[in-house]
């Protein structure tokens, strides 16, 4: 069995910069980490290992430097490891993205089953998961806190709005994962000191079945970002002493019309 878990870098603090012409984030000298929901589609892949001896390839899509979570995946017990870089893959939307990672995938091999996480903290669209399974042509199912493997396919439990409903989806599949699923292990030392020397592959666009520059990157991402800025941050304040506080403080909620 052959399982691809999408795992991505993103940035450790939400005090990031934005770049104003082109409405991405500067990652560049920025702390990162893995993506917190990846870590649990990587738990669930692992457990499979466990259980059936598939083999777990893990790929991001970034710059180079995102071979650091490769490796973390690596420590906690992936057997090969992607980051399909290219400066012509920047700036995608999620179109562009969801469409780099199914062409990423389809470049690497043939997969039963691909799990990725609900969402990144980055871009919060829960909306990459699904695309990619569309690109690719195979059923997919979100929002899974339950998986489990059944005959020629899995079995998923979904936590939609109002109900909980569990569906069977055939191999090939594409399944975003919840939190709830598990709980992911730590990153080992001892693999740590094995992994050492293990290869992270890097490929570029030339890798891809489709090399037409036009559908990747900000020229493939049919929405662009108009203006983004980082919230302003107040540090205007007053201090009242003395009996009359309460009073000034109901005049102020009154002036500011919250009550």
């Amino acid at each position: 069995m052959q399982v691809f878990v999408c795992i991505k870098q993103v940035p450790a603090t939400n005090k990031v910069q934005v770049d104003e012409k082109t409405g991405v984030l500067r990652r560049s000298g920025v702390a990162s980490k893995m993506n917190p929901y990846d870590l649990y589609a990587l738990e669930t892949a692992l457990r499979i290992k466990e259980s059936t001896g598939a083999k777990v390839t893990v790929g991001t899509m970034g710059p180079p430097q995102a071979q650091a979570v490769v490796r973390e995946a690596y420590m906690m017990g992936a057997d090969e490891g992607y980051v399909f870089s290219d400066r012509r893959l920047g700036g995608a939307d999620v179109l562009a993205t969801s469409y780099t990672l199914s062409q990423a995938i389809r470049s690497v091999g043939d997969f039963d089953l691909v799990l990725c996480g609900r969402q990144t903290t980055d871009g919060d669209t829960a909306q990459v998961g699904p695309a990619i399974a569309e690109h690719l042509g195979i059923p997919h199912a979100a929002w899974v806190s339950r998986l489990t493997l059944s005959g020629d396919g899995v079995d998923a439990e979904q936590q939609l709005q109002d109900v909980i409903e569990t569906v069977h989806i055939p191999f090939p599949c594409l399944i975003t994962v919840e939190k709830d699923i598990c709980m992911p292990r730590l990153p080992s030392l001892k693999k740590a000191r094995e992994i050492a020397d293990k290869p992270v592959h890097i490929l570029g666009l030339e890798a891809f079945l489709d090399t037409d520059e036009s559908h990747y990157g900000l020229s493939g991402s049919p929405t662009q970002v108009e203006r983004v800025f980082p919230p302003e941050t107040g540090t205007e304040h007053e201090v009242w002493t003395g009996g009359d506080s309460a009073e000034k403080l109901a005049a102020q909620l009154r002036a500011w019309k919250f009550v």
